[in-house]
């Protein structure tokens, strides 16, 4: 799912930061992502690359920030209130948001603009 940031009234929280299990809360609401297995690209970053250890602040290496990129890149929204974007519109990882960054809670800019990327947190 992704929680876009908009004045709504509702909070959602996830369970974020690998072993960390942290608590992080963004006002806004629901977009569902459609697919098989969507998340293995990220689990494969933040349990087997970062070993578990996915909670901030994590030091992106170059390596580590590209397969970032490239696994929120092939993510898709079909969702989006915006009525000029293109469907399904992908997903761009929020880089000025890095340090907000974790295991399955991911800054994300979204057709309606900037939300959250989330998923089953491994611990």
């Amino acid at each position: 799912m992704v929680i876009v940031g908009a004045p709504t009234g509702v909070h959602y929280s996830n369970q974020a930061g690998g072993y960390a299990c942290h608590q992080p809360v963004q006002e806004g609401y629901l977009l569902p992502l459609f697919g098989t297995r969507l998340d293995e690209e990220l689990a494969r970053i933040f349990e087997e690359e970062l070993h578990g250890h996915g909670y901030r602040p994590i030091a992106w290496s170059p390596r580590l920030l590209e397969l970032l990129r490239a696994a929120v890149s092939h993510l898709a929204v079909y969702g989006a209130t915006n009525r000029d974007a293109v469907y399904p519109a992908s997903l761009a990882l929020d880089e000025t948001r890095l340090d907000e960054t974790e295991e399955a809670w991911v800054r994300v800019l979204t057709p309606d603009g900037p939300g959250v990327l989330i998923w089953q947190n491994s611990d």
